[in-house]
């Protein structure tokens, strides 16, 4: 055997131990941690892992192209989301006429949405994406009445509209520097097309649960068909082979994918089916304060009295859309 061959079937051996540990901690801690999947939580874990990952990001921004950078990321963890649901004895080998729906669901969620997001913020500034992805609470919440018959009351619209507008006083000088932009139109317009992507692939993956398929093989089979469209693009540009080098780099893959990727999409879908689309997707209105307040932390970001209203009207927002009917009483 050569040694190619024998450092690929090291890999996959490596590869499998690490997806059984895995899935045997999860059977150990997951029963445990069953008390502690309040809607309250649960939104919170992926909102938090979330701000976090605008900073971690930039470390594999400075070494390598950002559609290799997603591509790498979703292939590892839809391959360890596969693995954990093997070593978990769970139904991963689905039936063929669900891969067409997970391919739909993969490509628009994990290879359409993030092209589109850096795609868009090469002609208009990151915040303005920021601003177009907290709409995504009105997208989700049309496709939570018209596919699954969940009401959308008044006080929610209006608490996720008071968020939108919280999200746009702080990136406020951003949004009003857009127009000076040459390509400002095809930005938004690219953006604006990512946020639909992902309001589809949140339907398409709710929608497959619904019909009894399992969450865990539905991430893993559709982030690695998201990945493998966007390694195609790449190669497609040549630059399949950008691949970083440093520490940080592998550091930061390695958060991204088990934290940023794996942890976050599995509790975000968590929380959409247990409150429903509209509420998981105000996750969007809460990560840009956080990841702010970090980027204030570690790289220097100044708020200003209009920023410090929009978090403000950001953080009532949440809470008044997120309570429960008995809560609100």
């Amino acid at each position: 055997m050569g040694a190619g061959a024998s450092a690929a079937l090291c890999g996959l051996r490596l590869y499998w131990h690490a997806c059984a540990a895995a899935g045997a901690l999860a059977d150990d801690i997951l029963p445990r941690l069953r008390l502690l999947e309040s809607p309250r939580v649960l939104f919170w874990v992926p909102t938090l892992i979330w701000a976090s990952t605008w900073h971690v990001i930039l470390y594999q921004l400075a070494e390598t192209p950002p559609l290799n950078s997603v591509a790498w990321r979703f292939l590892l963890a839809g391959l360890v989301l596969l693995g954990v649901a093997i070593a978990r004895g769970e139904r991963w080998r689905l039936e063929p006429r669900w891969h067409g729906w997970i391919l739909l669901a993969g490509l628009v969620q994990y290879s359409i949405n993030y092209w589109g997001v850096y795609e868009a913020e090469r002609h208009i500034p990151s915040g303005l994406v920021a601003v177009l992805f907290s709409l995504m609470v009105f997208g989700n919440a049309l496709s939570g009445w018209w596919l699954f018959a969940q009401p959308v009351t008044r006080r929610f619209l209006v608490a996720a509209a008071c968020g939108v507008l919280g999200v746009v006083l702080i990136f406020w000088p951003e949004v009003v520097a857009t127009g000076a932009r040459p390509n400002a139109a095809l930005g938004l317009g690219v953006g604006v097309l990512a946020v639909v992507m992902a309001c589809i692939g949140n339907a398409l993956t709710l929608s497959l649960t619904r019909r009894g398929v399992p969450l865990v093989p539905i991430l893993g089979w559709g982030m690695t068909y998201g990945a493998l469209l966007l390694l195609a693009i790449a190669a497609a540009q040549g630059s399949l082979g950008a691949v970083g080098r440093s520490a940080a780099w592998f550091a930061s893959l390695l958060y991204l994918t088990l934290f940023g990727t794996v942890i976050a999409f599995f509790v975000y879908f968590r929380l959409a089916q247990r409150v429903g689309p509209a509420r998981a997707a105000m996750t969007g209105v809460m990560i840009p304060p956080i990841a702010l307040a970090i980027s204030a932390a570690l790289e220097g970001w100044r708020p200003t009295a209009l920023s410090l209203a929009g978090v403000a009207l950001c953080l009532g927002s949440v809470f008044v859309a997120t309570r429960t009917p008995g809560s609100a009483r």
